[in-house]
């Protein structure tokens, strides 16, 4: 079978390659035209539009920017891949997408017999370039698990999350919590240094603490996952008391820390339900609870995944 693939950018050009490689024949289009050469003459078939594309192909991937790129791509009823989707087509959106959006285009592509599936992509572009990426797919699962060999070919992670949209929505998950734990980072790291340890230093030492030996998603099976706090590991009285010493260091430095501030604010309001002698993470519970939702999974389940590597 065709693939076609839309959007040979920085992620792009790496999966069109590595499809090439496992042997299959490609359909490539890009705003770009030059953005698409070496595929071209490595064998791809350049055409002018999303709309040819779809004309050419059996599979499609593409991979864009963002939600108003992809909506151009999938929608565009003179020159989009709607203009020209057929029963059976599928096509998987590989960018980083909104949920709604995605689901409004599954809903007109099923109108047509296509199936869209949403398969955002983790691993940047050295993981795109050596298949070491993450693919988390939303959509009909029978259809993923027909068509998966196209997305084992750029990724040595491909998961089934669940029904259309939560491909995209465990993405945003991990970004906006990796950007956040950066961010928190970066306000005590900036204390520390301007409380005179060198930077280097204080780095190669925190790389080798509790929390810079573990895989930063996995601690969440200790106690958050499956809803247990008690006895606990490390009690939260302990930790409220370090993150109080570390915003005390802030003040003394005069470093703004407002995600650490706000760390302790949380903890503080469940030491106030008297929860001292629960486990430290037990203020996550706070969270939980302003969603209007209640957290808990099976060991068993956990370790599972855990195992899994």
């Amino acid at each position: 079978m065709r693939v076609g693939f839309i959007g040979l950018g920085t992620m792009g050009t790496h999966f069109a390659s590595n499809l090439q490689k496992s042997g299959f024949d490609l359909v490539v289009h890009d705003l770009s035209r030059q953005a698409t050469e070496e595929h071209v003459r490595a064998g791809a078939m350049w055409v002018e539009s999303p709309k040819a594309v779809a004309k050419h192909s059996d599979i499609i991937m593409a991979s864009l920017p963002g939600p108003p790129e992809v909506e151009a791509v999938f929608l565009d009823n003179d020159k989009g891949l709607i203009a020209a989707a057929r029963e059976d087509h599928v096509i998987f959106d590989l960018s980083t997408n909104s949920p709604t959006v995605i689901r409004d285009i599954y809903a007109k592509f099923a109108e047509r017999g296509a199936h869209v599936l949403d398969a955002p992509v983790s691993g940047g572009p050295k993981g795109a370039k050596s298949g070491k990426l993450a693919i988390w797919v939303g959509g009909n699962e029978k259809v993923f698990e027909k068509n998966r060999t196209y997305l084992d070919a750029i990724g040595d992670q491909v998961k089934y999350i669940g029904k259309i949209g939560a491909g995209a929505i465990a993405k945003l998950v991990h970004n906006s919590a990796g950007y956040a734990i950066q961010c928190a980072i970066s306000e005590v790291f900036t204390a520390g240094v301007k409380a005179g340890v060198e930077p280097l230093a204080l780095w190669e030492a925190i790389r080798q603490g509790a929390r810079g030996r573990v895989r930063t998603f996995d601690s969440l099976g200790d106690h958050f996952l499956i809803n247990h706090y008690d006895p606990p590991n490390f009690a939260l009285q302990l930790a409220h008391k370090d993150i109080s010493l570390a915003c005390e260091l802030g003040r003394d430095m005069e470093v703004p820390m407002r995600l650490i501030n706000l760390t302790q604010q949380e903890m503080r309001e469940a030491l106030n339900r008297d929860w001292g002698h629960r486990d430290s993470r037990s203020f996550l519970l706070l969270q939980q609870e302003r969603a209007g939702l209640q957290i808990e999974e099976k060991r068993e389940d956990v370790a599972a995944i855990l195992a899994s590597g």
